[in-house]
């Protein structure tokens, strides 16, 4: 056997591509920019994904219950449906030619990233200034929101149970708004002596939101009142309505190339919109899959899954379970069997080496931009702690797929052992039975407001979780 034989190659994307896959590329990421500019939270996440779905036939999973109730005959077999959580989670779904319990083909990934959101409370004056208080969610280098343009999106229910959809700070003629930091002149005493998480701590996130006074009033709070007064007159809210709002702070701006070649894209929200985007691309091409397809975009992974949108929610489940009604399977072990008979990739993205910082990688097992999707067989940290980590068959599964679609991979960890490390929905997804392992591309600069992928990546991803999908176990 030669020596090639024996080794494994690595190279890049770049280097095999023909010139029709270069066109493809730039098509796949062309799109893939529209939806970051347009998908800055969740809720825009998971709106833009059912209006994609629904103008390529994909409908209500309610509508397909109201008409198999009327026609029990009705065949199921490449039914494209959705379904939506409290507009801040959804699930799409093509229906398979072989029953439910047999198994689907799940891809996985979430729809929110790292922001400021308002407090409850959130407008004050001080020092003559406007302030709007936030809470930072997620984990992230706090200091990264400082100086920098930010747009405000979100929803504010009033007290007539109107709700009303916010997304200001994007269009040209928008204005922005920003956290400001010290000054380098008088920063000595107050900031040079933090540690880096508290170079900007939680309550000093303060977003800078207003500065003209109400002159016709002699309230001691001017500026916070004129404030209300043009919040008023632009979405007819009071400041009782802010309680019941979810505003978010976001980088404002557009998506952009990055590299004289092109070659990358910087954006906000790559982790993990990426990953949503190449699954509901791959999902939107098949014909009738032999086992049925499902792509489940969460919410909450950036706070460990919790609540009634994130994937620790029994919301899965509960769709799993209508599905199987569809195809008269009722019981809980129906359910339990087509945990345990499918598998998952958990898509979400990688760290790639960093040129400046490489020792906080072991090279041997680290992911590098350009080199195709990234696969970690377990996340977690400090001896793969709170890790759903892979078996070596479903590995091979997986590897084997890739291989076989022509498909540039690479494998590996976040980091050295005892560096840092994450977690990602692989583990709830396991939890149920289901096989999984983590599958996507790799950024550099992950969790900042400006994140960089490869173009190549994001290509490679697509076609990978098209060929996971079309492969009958």
């Amino acid at each position: 056997m030669q020596s090639h034989q024996l080794t494994r190659e690595r190279s890049t994307v770049w280097s095999a591509l023909t010139e029709r896959e270069l066109q493809d590329v730039e098509d796949v990421t062309a799109a893939y920019k529209y939806y970051l500019d347009h998908a800055k939270t969740e809720r825009e996440a998971v709106a833009l994904a059912e209006a994609m779905a629904k103008g390529r036939g994909f409908v209500p999973l309610e509508d397909i219950e109201a008409a198999k109730a009327a026609d029990p005959s009705l065949p199921l077999e490449g039914t494209k449906l959705y379904v939506k959580n409290k507009d801040k989670n959804i699930l799409l779904a093509v229906i398979g030619s072989t029953p439910l319990t047999k198994g689907c083909s799940i891809l996985a990934a979430h729809v929110d990233s790292p922001r400021l959101d308002l407090k409850p409370n959130p407008l004050i004056e001080k020092e003559q200034l406007a302030l709007l208080k936030t809470h930072y969610y997620g984990g992230f280098k706090k200091y990264h929101f400082a100086n920098v343009p930010l747009a405000l999106h979100g929803v504010i229910m009033t007290k007539e149970g109107e709700k009303i959809t916010i997304a200001l700070g994007e269009d040209e003629d928008d204005p922005v708004f920003t956290v400001t930091d010290i000054l380098i002149h008088l920063a000595k005493k107050v900031q040079y002596e933090r540690k880096t998480p508290d170079v900007l701590k939680g309550e000093e996130m303060n977003i800078l939101f207003s500065s003209i006074p109400d002159l016709a009033s002699s309230e001691k709070e001017r500026v916070k009142l004129f404030a209300l007064k043009l919040l008023h007159e632009k979405y007819g809210i009071t400041e009782e309505d802010l309680i019941s709002a979810e505003i978010e702070a976001v980088p404002a701006g557009k998506a952009r190339d990055v590299g004289f070649d092109r070659s990358m894209i910087g954006a906000y929200g790559q982790d993990d919109r990426v990953c949503a985007f190449a699954s509901f691309s791959a999902l939107f091409e098949l014909g009738t899959p032999e086992r049925t397809s499902i792509v489940f975009l969460a919410d909450k992974e950036e706070v460990d899954s919790e609540g009634n949108t994130g994937m620790r929610s029994d919301f899965f489940s509960w769709i799993l379970a209508r599905l199987l009604a569809l195809q008269g399977e009722t019981t809980p072990l129906a359910l339990m069997s087509t945990c345990m008979h499918s598998w998952a990739l958990s898509a979400d993205v990688g760290a790639a080496v960093n040129p400046t910082f490489p020792d906080v990688h072991e090279h041997n097992n680290a992911a590098r931009l350009g080199y195709g999707i990234f696969l970690t067989k377990y996340t977690g940290k400090n001896g793969k702690y709170n890790a759903s980590d892979a078996n070596a068959e479903f590995l091979s599964s997986v590897r084997t797929i890739f291989n076989n679609a022509n498909v540039k991979w690479q494998i590996g960890e976040m980091g050295k052992v005892d560096e840092g490390g994450g977690g990602t929905v692989a583990k709830f997804l396991a939890k149920l039975g289901i096989d999984t392992v983590d599958c996507g591309p790799a950024l550099l600069a992950m969790h900042s407001t400006f994140e960089v992928s490869s173009k190549a990546d994001v290509w490679t991803t697509k076609r990978a979780y098209r060929a996971f999908l079309e492969h009958s176990r």
